[in-house]
């Protein structure tokens, strides 16, 4: 199979994917939740019939909360998310929700808005310095490839097919944010950090395979060793994945609400993961030297 022959149109596809993602998170941006923003979150289950979010809504309007999210989860349980609360406070509410019927109360917690900006100031850190690893790691790892371009440029493409795999679920989760308020929480950060692992692995195994063709067939052509390297690694990227996917679904489908959206990161990163190791990374590399030839 010839990989390279439509790399416009993988690139044309990825494009617009890349910049609607960006596009959305200009116009509604993220929708983070109190983990970053400050603020307490309580989980409670009726006894009966749930009361619907607008008749929650209603019963705690007089206690003067600001903004309340109310989140449905399972059969009888709601998740409410508002401003942070003192115990005092906390009981409140718990006092006006039981005029509505029994209910029990699964989980609260409260954080503040300075301890929510630590833990921002914190993730772009952490973001950061694994962007600089993997970089210096895939140089550092290509550092005998020499010819026809540098090792360093593997690291780039690398970053390019990252920023790819990332932007477009965040893209997404933007949308989900503005339509179903869908939080960004410390579990969706952790699952996008786990897409940066998942989808440099996929990339490096594709890049390692072209370092090996290069090195045995010292007269291979670079555009031959790339797609050669594509074939030789399908199968093995697209069976790691569905066997991950496939674990990950049943996740999403049966692991309940708390890990419903967590489980959709991972989905939608390893997925696109898995798209650009075969039909960007590789024709990104080619692209670059026709470039630099020209020029």
């Amino acid at each position: 199979m010839d990989f390279l022959k439509y790399r416009k149109i993988y690139f044309a596809f990825s494009s617009v994917l890349v910049l609607t993602s960006i596009a959305c998170l200009v116009a509604f941006g993220l929708n983070f939740g109190i983990d970053f923003t400050g603020g307490s979150i309580l989980e409670i289950e009726y006894s009966q019939e749930r009361p619907s979010n607008d008749v929650i809504k209603d019963t705690l309007s007089e206690l003067d909360l600001g903004e309340i999210y109310v989140q449905p989860t399972g059969e009888k349980s709601v998740i409410l998310r508002m401003r942070a609360l003192d115990e005092n406070g906390h009981q409140e509410i718990i006092s006006k929700l039981e005029e509505k019927g029994n209910l029990e109360e699964k989980y609260f917690e409260s954080i503040g808005p300075a301890i929510g900006k630590e833990l921002e100031e914190k993730t772009k850190l952490v973001i950061l310095l694994s962007l600089i690893a993997i970089v210096l790691y895939i140089a550092f790892a290509f550092r005998r490839i020499s010819r026809p371009i540098p090792s360093w440029q593997y690291g780039i493409v690398a970053l390019i097919a990252l920023a790819h795999d990332v932007l477009i679920p965040v893209g997404i989760f933007s949308i989900l944010g503005k339509y179903q308020d869908v939080q960004i929480t410390i579990p969706l950060v952790t699952a996008f950090l786990t897409v940066f692992g998942y989808s440099v692995n996929d990339t490096v195994v594709v890049f390692d395979r072209i370092r090996e063709n290069l090195i045995k067939q010292s007269s291979i052509d670079y555009e031959e060793a790339v797609n050669q390297s594509l074939n030789q690694t399908l199968s093995r990227s697209v069976n790691t994945s569905c066997t991950t996917l496939f674990v990950l679904l049943a996740i999403f489908f049966f692991g309940g609400e708390t890990l419903k959206y967590f489980s959709l990161a991972l989905i939608l990163g390893i997925s696109f993961g898995t798209y650009s190791s075969i039909f960007l990374a590789g024709p990104l590399l080619v692209t670059w030297l026709r470039f630099k030839k020209k020029a």
